[in-house]
Order: structure tokens, then C-alpha cells, then sequence
């Protein structure tokens, strides 16, 4: 018997892995804006996943409002956002995963990221098609566990699972009263995960 009747997916660190171009790109930015930070990827991968302004405050505590204006505008700017960099990786067999999954249950999205971002994923890797429905912090400007729940009511969820690599996704989950899975392989640590996969393909084990 199925525990879930709908998967709703985190993407940096959960589907794909895009911290390199997005380093290199917040590089070209801080240089851009005249901020001496050379951030590295081992720094800007704890905070993968947060909104534009949570990074900014993490990554740039000192840095005036005017300055984190600047960079806002840079960061976003079209010439300058990641895929200009290339694009990010998908983890070892998620397609495969996705489209066994699929067979079983609704797939969903929710990710802290823009929809210029998450149109980058969707074309870049032509995954849409296995998602039923998906949301992101720009689109609504709630928080992860506010569309978590939102993805919940708009398609007649009643035990969806969320599956995410990180503590603010775990927060999320609370936030949203949702299970949680914990992917081991992304970016964060997880201090209350009950379910875990080392790999985006033992999803289908467990969950199928």
C-alpha cells in the first residue's frame, strides 16, 4: 500500500547541482559591483536553496544596503545569471527515477529559486513533462513551507512528502506539517531526518 499520493521535489541539491555556475556568476558580480569577495563554492553551497536575500545576508553581512541593491540588480541581470556559465548537473538517474516514479504517483516542484531559474531547469534537461504542477518563491513570494502547503491544496494532496537536502527544507516540512525525505548527497545536514537515500535513484526503491 502507497503511503503518499503526490512527491513534491526541492531542486538545487535534491534534482540538480548548479553551485559552480552559480558561483562563477556571483564572482562576476561582486566584481562588477567593485566588493573584493571572492566567494568560493564551498561557501555559497551552505546556502543553496534560500532566497536571493537570505543569501545576501549570509554571504554579505557587511555589505551596505546599496551595495546588496547593486548586486541584487547584477545578480539578476540576464547577462549575468548562472546559465551563462553553463547549466547545472542533474544527479545520477533522475530522469530514470522520475519517470518510474511517475508511474505511481504525482510529482510536484517547490523550490526558494526565480522562474527564470526553474524555466532553466525545466528546458535545459526536458524534465517538465514528469511534473504535474510546481511553484517557486518569486511567483508567489511565500515561504518553502507556504508553497509546500499551497502545492498541496491546489492539487487535492492529502499525504504528500517532501524530499529535500537540506535543514531549511526540513523547516519547511514542519513548517507545511508534511513528511520529510532527506537526500543525503546535496548540500546540507539534517539533524531530525527519519527517511534518508544516499542516491536520487533509491527513491524508487523505497517509494515504489
Amino acid at each position: 500500500m502507497q503511503k503518499y499520493d503526490g512527491i513534491i521535489f526541492d531542486l538545487d541539491g535534491t534534482l540538480w547541482d548548479t553551485v559552480e555556475a552559480v558561483t562563477a556568476s556571483w564572482n562576476d558580480a561582486l566584481r562588477y559591483v567593485g566588493l573584493k569577495n571572492e566567494l568560493t563554492v564551498e561557501e555559497l553551497s551552505k546556502y543553496m536553496g534560500l532566497v536571493l536575500e537570505q543569501i545576501l545576508d549570509n554571504v554579505l553581512p557587511n555589505a551596505t544596503e546599496s551595495q546588496k541593491a547593486r548586486l541584487r540588480e547584477q545578480i539578476t541581470a540576464p547577462q549575468n545569471q548562472f546559465w551563462t556559465h553553463g547549466t547545472g548537473k542533474l544527479y545520477d538517474g533522475v530522469e530514470d527515477t522520475l519517470k518510474k516514479l511517475k508511474e505511481n504517483y504525482k510529482i510536484f516542484l517547490v523550490s526558494n529559486c526565480g522562474i527564470e531559474y526553474m524555466n532553466a531547469f525545466f528546458d535545459s534537461h526536458g524534465l517538465k513533462k514528469y511534473f504535474d504542477d510546481y511553484e517557486c518563491a518569486e511567483r508567489t513570494g511565500k515561504t518553502k513551507g507556504q508553497n509546500i502547503r499551497l502545492i498541496a491544496e491546489r492539487n487535492n494532496l492529502i499525504a504528500p512528502v517532501y524530499v529535500g537536502d537540506t535543514q531549511f527544507d526540513y523547516n519547511a516540512t514542519v513548517e507545511a506539517e508534511v513528511p520529510f525525505i532527506f537526500a543525503k548527497y546535496g548540500f546540507g545536514e539534517v539533524e531530525n531526518a527519519e527517511i534518508s537515500v544516499d542516491s536520487f535513484r533509491q527513491l524508487a526503491e523505497i517509494l515504489n
